[in-house]
C-alpha cells in the first residue's frame, strides 16, 4: 500500500502536469489518417493495429535516447524506475562479473530479466554475476543502430519460455534505412577533467525494399572510457574515501586493511610478524613512506584501499551490425543479422594478501577443499634466519604484497551473433522463422601470487627465492624473484546460444468486438557454458578461489496464444508455453483482459506464470563459486554488538564463503498478477496506472550469508575470543570461511505500483513541450528462507548476498521535460530515489556505527535519498548537420554517504554519477 508521503508527492506531480494544460491538441489532430498499420508488441505474436494491450510495456524510441544524453543502452535502462537492485553498472570494478552490464527489473536480479535482440535472445555473458547467476551483457548492443526498446513488465514466460519472471526487455535495432549518418561524442567531468570517453559511430543504408527489392543496413561503432580511481575524488567529501574518520567512524571500516582484530592484523604494507613468545603481531617500520592513511597507533600501519582501487574501469571496443533483407516475392522476405562486439575492460583492486583463505575442490591432500595460509599448521611463516626476523624463531606474518602492485583485472568480451531467415504471408499466415546463433567468448586476466615460491622465499632458507624482502626493505628484491612469484593467470570462458524457431499468426474469425487472433510457435535450442576457473586455482596453488562453471542444455518448446475481442469494449487475451528440458518440463500460462468502456478509458489486468531454469553455474557437477558478502557475523558480534576481544569490523563483515553445484535443484516458478488502467483525460495527456505483484517460488538461492556464518562448519582462524575468566572460547575466532550451499528455497514476493504521466502542450510560436513522469513504489518485497525465517528488504539497504548491496529504496521516480522549437530540442530529466534504512532487513539492529557506537550514518539510521538533473540540447544546424550536447548531474550533487555497500567506496554504486560528478558531453551528427 502506498504511503501517505510517497502518494502525496505522486499525486501533487500528476496534478502540476495535467493542470498545464488541459485544452492542449495532440500533434496529430490535423494529420491526415494513415493506412493502420499492424505491429508485434512485445510480449504477444499476435500483430494488431493497437499498441496498447492487456500487459504494461514501457516504449522508449530513439529520439528518447538521444534526448537521455546516455552513452549507452545500459546507462539508459539503469535510469528506468523498474529497474532495481541486482543491476550491475559499469563500476562495480570488484564484483564477479566485472566488465559488463545488466539489468535487473523489479530488484529480481538480472537473471530474472529476459533481454532480446530484435525478439529473439543473446548468449549470455560468459561468466555469472555472483558466481551464480547467467544474465545478458547490455555491453554488447550497438547503442547508434537501436530503434527503440520495449519493456514489458509483467512476465512473458507463455511466449518466451525462462527468465521472463521480472519481465522483458525487447531491443530492437533499425530495420532499413537510405543514406549515411556519422556521429562523434566526446566527454569529461567538468570539475576534474578526467574519466574521459569518447564515441564515434557510422551508420550507413542503401536500397528500397519496394523499388529495388533489397535494403542493407551497416553499423559500426568504436568507443573508448578511461579509467577513473577513487583517490581521484579525495576531494569530494566522502567519495572513494576508506578512511571515514573524519565522518564520526571508526578506523576499522570495510576498506581498511592492516588493523588489529582480536590482536590479529589483516593485509598491511610493512608486514607484521608475530612474537612467538607474546603472540603479539609486531609491525615493521615503514609506515609513512607506504601508507597514505593517517595512523591512529604508532604501533599499527593502516592502510585504505582508496590508495588503489578504480571507481570505474578503463573500457575499449567497438561494435558492429549488419542487417539485409531481401524480397523473395510479393509476400515474403529473406534476412540475414550479424552483429560483433568487442569490448575490453582493466581496472585495479587492493594489492594481494600474502595470506588468504582459499577454496577448490576437495581432494587428497586437502578433503576440506580450502587452505588458510593464514592460520594452522599451513599458516605462512618466516624462517628465522630471514634477515627481517628478530625473534629467532619461524614466526607468522601478516602482509599485503604492495611491492607486486595493484591487484589489476581484465575481462575482454567477445560477442557474435548471426541471424538467417524468412518472414512474410503463406497461405494467409502472418510467419516468421530463423535460425540463430550467438556465443560469447570471454579472457579473464588477473595477478596471481604463487603460494609455493612465496611460501619457499619466506620460510626456505635453502630456497633459491630466499630471502623476500617484505614492505619498506622491498626494493632488495631482484627482478627474477618476481617473475616466479606474481604474475597474470588467465581462464577462457565461452557460452553458445543455437536456435531454430518459427512462429506464425493469423485472423481466425469474426467476434463482435473484431477478428480473433492467433499464434502458434515452436523453438528448439542448445545452451553451452564452459566457464574455466583460473589456472593453479583448482589445488590452492594461487591465491585465487576456485570458480567454474560448467553444463550444457536442450530446450524444446511450443507455444500458442490467442487475442479475442468478443465484445467492441472488451479484448481477452491467452497463451500457453510447454519447454521440454534435459531433466525436467515446464507449462506456462498467460491471461489478459483489457476493457475500454470509453474511448480515453481501459482497464487491464494479467496473470502469468514463469520458470527459471537452474543455471550451470548453480546446477554443473563441475560448478563451484566462492563469493563475498556484507554481514554481521553472529558468532563475534551478536544482536550487533562485539564481544570483548572482537571488534566493529565483525560487525559489519565480509563474509566469504563457498557454492558448489547442486543437479538436484528444481526449477524456479512464479506466478505475477497486474491490475492496471490507461486513461486519457485530456487531448495530449495519457495515464498510465498499474499495480502488480511477482511471487517466485523454489527459489534457488545460496543460504544468507548472515546464516552461513553461523553454521558449526564455518573455518575460523584461531585467534578466540576469552570469556570473563580468560578462558578461550573455542571456535569464536575471525571468520575466514563458510558454506553456503544452494538450495531451494522458499519464496520471494514482491507488490508494487507504476505510474506513468505524459503531457504534450502545444505552445504555439514558443514551440512544443513535453512532460513525462515515471514513478515505481515498492511496497513490499518480502524473501522468506522457510515458514518462520523471513526478510522483508522493502527500504532497506538488503539484499546484500544476492545482490551488490544497492539496497531495495521504496521510491523512485523520473521526471522529464522536453522543448522542442524549430530546430531547436532541449531536455531535463530529474531522477529520484527514496532514501532507505541502513539496515540489512527490515527490523535488524543498523548496520552501521560511528567510533561511538551510536547509529549511522545518522541518528535514524538511514540513507539520505539522492536527486539529481540532467539536462541536453540539440540544435539542427541543417537538415544533415546536428549539434548537441548534455550534462549529466547538472548541480554537481554528491552521493550520499553510505558506509555498508561493497560495489562503490563510501557511496551507493548505483548513485555514481554523484561519485563522478558533473559530466559533459558534446557531439555531432551529420547526415547524407
Amino acid at each position: 500500500m502506498l504511503t501517505h508521503s510517497t502518494m502525496a508527492r505522486a499525486v501533487a506531480l500528476a496534478l502540476a502536469i495535467l493542470a498545464a494544460g488541459t485544452a492542449a491538441a495532440q500533434d496529430s489532430a490535423a494529420a491526415p489518417a494513415a493506412p493502420i498499420q499492424r505491429v508485434e508488441i512485445t510480449g504477444s505474436s499476435i500483430k494488431r493495429a493497437e499498441a496498447e494491450t492487456a500487459s504494461p510495456v514501457q516504449v522508449i524510441t530513439r529520439d528518447d535516447l538521444a534526448k537521455s544524453g546516455k552513452a549507452t543502452v545500459a546507462e539508459y535502462l539503469q535510469t528506468l524506475t523498474s529497474d532495481g537492485a541486482g543491476s550491475l553498472p559499469t563500476g562495480f570494478v570488484n564484483g564477479f562479473a566485472a566488465g559488463s552490464t545488466a539489468i535487473s527489473l523489479r530488484g529480481l536480479g538480472a537473471t530474472s530479466t529476459l533481454v532480446l535482440l530484435n525478439g529473439r535472445r543473446m548468449a549470455p555473458f560468459a561468466r555469472a554475476d555472483d558466481g551464480q547467476k547467467t544474465f545478458t551483457d547490455l555491453s554488447t548492443v550497438p547503442m547508434e543502430a537501436v530503434d527503440r526498446i520495449e519493456v514489458l513488465k509483467d512476465g512473458a514466460s507463455a511466449t518466451y519460455g525462462a527468465d521472463a519472471i521480472a519481465g522483458v526487455v525487447n531491443i530492437i535495432l533499425r530495420k532499413d534505412m537510405n543514406g549515411t549518418i556519422v556521429k562523434a561524442t566526446a566527454g569529461t567531468s567538468t570539475g576534474y577533467h578526467d574519466n574521459n570517453q569518447a564515441r564515434a559511430a557510422l551508420t550507413w543504408g542503401r536500397g528500397d525494399l519496394d523499388a529495388d527489392g533489397y535494403n542493407l543496413l551497416l553499423n559500426a561503432e568504436v568507443y573508448r572510457s578511461n579509467e577513473l580511481l577513487n583517490k581521484d575524488r579525495r576531494d569530494r567529501a566522502w567519495i572513494g574515501h576508506g578512511d571515514l574518520r573524519p565522518w564520526g567512524y571508526a578506523l576499522e571500516t570495510q576498506f581498511a586493511t592492516g588493523f588489529l582484530s582480536s590482536g590479529v592484523p589483516g593485509a598491511n604494507v610493512t608486514g607484521a610478524l608475530r612474537n612467538p613468545v607474546t603472540n603479539a603481531y609486531v609491525f615493521l617500520p615503514g609506515c609513512a613512506q607506504l601508507s597514505e592513511s593517517v595512523q591512529a597507533d604508532p604501533k599499527v600501519c593502516v592502510a585504505h584501499q582508496d590508495q588503489w582501487r578504480s571507481m570505474q574501469p578503463q573500457i575499449d571496443g567497438y561494435n558492429l551490425y549488419a542487417k539485409g533483407t531481401w524480397r523473395v516475392n510479393g509476400d515474403l522476405q529473406a534476412y540475414a543479422e550479424a552483429s560483433y562486439s568487442k569490448r575490453d575492460t582493466s581496472s585495479q583492486l587492493a594489492p594481494p594478501t600474502i595470506t588468504p583463505t582459499v577454496s577448490f575442490p576437495p581432494n587428497a591432500a586437502y578433503p576440506q577443499g580450502l587452505i588458510p595460509y593464514g592460520s594452522g599448521s599451513t599458516a605462512i611463516l618466516m624462517a628465522a634466519q630471514h634477515p627481517q626476523n628478530p625473534f629467532g624463531a619461524a614466526v607468522r606474518v601478516r602482509y599485503g604484497a604492495w611491492d607486486v602492485g595493484p591487484n589489476l583485472r581484465e575481462a575482454n568480451n567477445e560477442f557474435s551473433r548471426v541471424i538467417v531467415g524468412l518472414k512474410g504471408q503463406v497461405a494467409g499466415w502472418d510467419i516468421d522463422a530463423g535460425l540463430l546463433h550467438s556465443q560469447s567468448e570471454l579472457e579473464l586476466a588477473a595477478l596471481a601470487l604463487n603460494m609455493g615460491v612465496l611460501k619457499a622465499a619466506l620460510g626456505d632458507p635453502s630456497s633459491s627465492f630466499f630471502p623476500y624482502y617484505i614492505g619498506a626493505e622491498a626494493k632488495k628484491n631482484p627482478a627474477s624473484l618476481y617473475a616466479a612469484l606474481a604474475g597474470t593467470v588467465r581462464s577462457h570462458s565461452t557460452t553458445r546460444l543455437d536456435s531454430i524457431d518459427a512462429k506464425a499468426s493469423r485472423e481466425l474469425l469474426r467476434l463482435p468486438g473484431g477478428m480473433l487472433g492467433l499464434a502458434v510457435g515452436v523453438e528448439h535450442r542448445e545452451e553451452k557454458v564452459d566457464n574455466p576457473s583460473f589456472p593453479g586455482s583448482e589445488n590452492g596453488s594461487i591465491n585465487q578461489n576456485y570458480v567454474a562453471a560448467k553444463g550444457s542444455q536442450e530446450i524444446t518448446a511450443v507455444y500458442a496464444e490467442v487475442a479475442a475481442p468478443v465484445l467492441p469494449a472488451l479484448e481477452l487475451s491467452a497463451a500457453v508455453r510447454y519447454d521440454r528440458y534435459n531433466a525436467f518440463t515446464s507449462t506456462t500460462p498467460k491471461a489478459g483482459i483489457k476493457w475500454t468502456p470509453l474511448k480515453t478509458l481501459a482497464l487491464r489486468g494479467t496473470y502469468s506464470e514463469g520458470f527459471r531454469a537452474p543455471g550451470p553455474a548453480e546446477s554443473g557437477k563441475e560448478s563451484q563459486s566462492t563469493g563475498t558478502a556484507t554481514a554481521t557475523d553472529p558468532v563475534r558480534c551478536p544482536n550487533g554488538t562485539p564481544l570483548p576481544g572482537a571488534s566493529a569490523a565483525d560487525c559489519q563483515a565480509s563474509i566469504t564463503a563457498i557454492k558448489v553445484g547442486d543437479p538436484n535443484l528444481k526449477p524456479e516458478t512464479s506466478r505475477g498478477v497486474t491490475l492496471g488502467i490507461v486513461w486519457d483525460p485530456f487531448e495530449g495527456t495519457s495515464l498510465a496506472l498499474d499495480g502488480w505483484r511477482i511471487r517466485r517460488e523454489n527459489e534457488i538461492n545460496p543460504l544468507p550469508y548472515n546464516e552461513a556464518a553461523a553454521l558449526p562448519t564455518a573455518i575460523r582462524s584461531d585467534n578466540n575470543l576469552k570469556d570473563a575468566h580468560g578462558v578461550v572460547i573455542p571456535n569464536t575466532g575471525t571468520l575466514l570461511l563458510t558454506y553456503a550451499p544452494y538450495r531451494n528455497s522458499s519464496y520471494t514476493e514482491i507488490k508494487g505500483v507504476d505510474l506513468d504521466l505524459k503531457k504534450r502542450l502545444q505552445l504555439g510560436a514558443a514551440g512544443r513541450l513535453t512532460l513525462n513522469l515515471t514513478w515505481t513504489h515498492i511496497a513490499s518485497w518480502l524473501r522468506a528462507e522457510s515458514a518462520t525465517v523471513k526478510y522483508q528488504y522493502a527500504g532497506t539497504h538488503g539484499n546484500c548476498d544476492t545482490s551488490n548491496c544497492a539496497g531495495t529504496p521504496k521510491d523512485k521516480g523520473s521526471l522529464t521535460a522536453a522543448w522542442d522549437r524549430d530546430g531547436w530540442n532541449v531536455s531535463a530529466t530529474a531522477n529520484y530515489r527514496a532514501d532507505m534504512q541502513n539496515v540489512l532487513y527490515a527490523g535488524a539492529r543498523c548496520a552501521s556505527a560511528f567510533a561511538d557506537k551510536s547509529p549511522a550514518p545518522n541518528a535514524d539510521c538511514r540513507l539520505a535519498s539522492f536527486t539529481t538533473v540532467d539536462l541536453s540540447v540539440r540544435y539542427n544546424l541543417s537538415r544533415q548537420l546536428q549539434l548537441f550536447g548534455s550534462v549529466s548531474n547538472l548541480f554537481d550533487k554528491i552521493a550520499p554517504l553510505d558506509p555498508l555497500t561493497y560495489g562503490g567506496m563510501s557511496y551507493n554504486p548505483m548513485d555514481a554519477s554523484g561519485a563522478i560528478g558533473r559530466y559533459l558531453k558534446v557531439g555531432a551528427r551529420y547526415s547524407f
